[in-house]
């Protein structure tokens, strides 16, 4: 039973997250043969400031380039 764990910045779409998820059983199954019942696959949310890339959360990058 093959689980895949994915962790993205908060702010997608519910449809967004369920198109991830779709997509990626699809792919498990074609890949591994797995049957689509089988699969797990979760999707946690991280806010912008607990996300850090080179030491710096992605929200003060986000508000150093003004956006």
């Amino acid at each position: 039973m093959p689980l895949i764990h994915v962790t993205l910045l908060s702010g997608r779409s519910e449809e967004e997250i369920a198109a991830l998820g779709r997509a990626l059983t699809e792919a498990a199954h074609t890949t591994l043969g797995t049957p689509p019942e089988a699969i797990r696959v979760t999707v946690d949310e991280c806010p912008p400031r607990h996300w850090f890339v080179g030491g710096t959360s992605v929200a003060d990058k986000r508000a150093a380039r003004g956006g």
